[in-house]
């Protein structure tokens, strides 16, 4: 057994790789409250589990498995060198440009919310030249405020952007796969844009396909094809949005969650590969983070649940594609339909018994519209 310490996902999904391993357990509750800890379980790809790869493990598991005590599973080593191989990797992307970076001295804001990102973000931000200026910091899983990096929860750092004149805003979760940008306007921008900034930067050196899932916006979809690439869907799950991109080739993809998956360091989401490339987008467009958003549509996402039904979901999905007969139907997870400019998403929950609707429009009252109807024949099937 190898002990990479105090770390982050993206690190340990490396470690499989570097030390060859036969798999990763990672202990995190990711961007949940602390009660939630448990296990994310890493192939030996480095990839987390895919659905055959977690079936044969539960079977493993209900099977019964031998026990041990801590003091009886066999010698442990220690990897002390796991993060600055991350760093490495991050530094030595083809087209960062990282003298350019150095030379540019960007002011940087940094919310780590007492997560491992104090183990990795501040160590690669000063590598690139970056004055950090941070909070938040002390890897203790302490959370000063609710840990997932969505705009609503990024208040002190918007204000530490404004006070401090940084660049650009940084903040992680707590196992450092998520990427959440604040402007110099001291404005969180919603987590959407990271992928979709992440993929403009990328194109521009790797012409390609952009793979994401169905719940992603399409803020995504408008910065993939201004800069020439094309766009691919998968079902929610970020090994979902993995397996798709070693299929297709694609040099780039992620989740709308500020998860970016950069083929050349490792099929996983990566928050420094997230800010190394946010970065290099700042560089190269040689202007600020609200101006390069401002030339992409605004969209918003409304989100919405409720218990699943005791029925199959199948009476649901046709009674939606009936009333939205004009939509483009896409059946990979639960129903997502989508128009030009706005879709909805209906999904079972693969870890709560609920069902998920989603919708994105240009307004919110258009959004909340389309949930309200597509919420219709699942209140019906659930006698409300």
């Amino acid at each position: 057994m190898i002990d990479i310490g105090l770390t982050t996902t993206p690190t340990c999904q490396l470690a499989v790789e570097d030390q060859h391993a036969a798999g990763g357990l990672m202990i995190s509750a990711s961007h949940n409250p602390i009660e939630w800890n448990a296990l994310k379980f890493i192939g030996s790809s480095g990839l987390f589990l895919e659905a055959s790869e977690g079936a044969e493990m539960r079977a493993l598991v209900e099977s019964g498995i031998p026990r041990a005590t801590w003091d009886r599973l066999g010698p442990v080593t220690h990897d002390e060198g796991a993060v600055e191989r991350h760093i490495n990797r991050v530094l030595k992307i083809p087209y960062l440009d990282v003298n350019g970076i150095r030379s540019r001295r960007f002011k940087v804001a940094l919310d780590c919310v007492r997560g491992a990102g104090k183990v990795i973000m501040p160590a690669l931000l000063e590598r690139l030249g970056c004055e950090v200026v941070s909070i938040n910091l002390e890897p203790d899983g302490r959370f000063p405020r609710p840990p997932e990096p969505v705009a609503e929860n990024l208040g002190e750092l918007e204000r530490l952007v404004l006070d401090s004149g940084a660049a650009v805003g940084f903040a992680v979760d707590p196992d450092v796969d998520r990427l959440a940008l604040v402007s110099e306007q001291g404005r969180a921008i919603g987590e959407d844009y990271t992928l979709a900034l992440a993929a403009l930067v990328v194109l521009r050196h790797r012409p390609g396909t952009v793979v994401t899932n169905l719940s992603t916006s399409r803020v995504v979809d408008d910065a993939v094809r201004s800069a020439g690439g094309s766009v691919v869907r998968a079902p929610v799950g970020e090994v979902n949005v993995a397996v798709r991109m070693r299929e297709e080739g694609a040099p780039v993809g992620g989740e709308g969650n500020g998860g970016v998956i950069l083929t050349e360091v490792h099929l996983g989401r990566d928050a420094p590969v997230g800010a190394a490339l946010t970065l290099q987008l700042l560089h190269e467009e040689n202007r600020s983070l609200s101006a390069i958003v401002g030339d992409l549509p605004r969209y918003v996402i409304v989100k919405d649940k409720l218990d699943r039904p005791n029925a199959s979901l199948d009476s649901v999905y046709a009674s939606l594609r009936r009333a939205f007969s004009d939509a483009t139907v896409d059946t990979q997870d639960g129903l997502r339909l989508a128009w030009s400019d706005r879709w909805v998403h209906v999904r079972p929950s693969g870890t709560e018994p609920i069902v998920r609707v989603i919708a994105e429009a240009p307004t919110e009252k258009e959004a909340v519209e389309l949930v309200r109807r597509s919420r219709e024949p699942l209140d019906k099937l659930s006698g409300l």
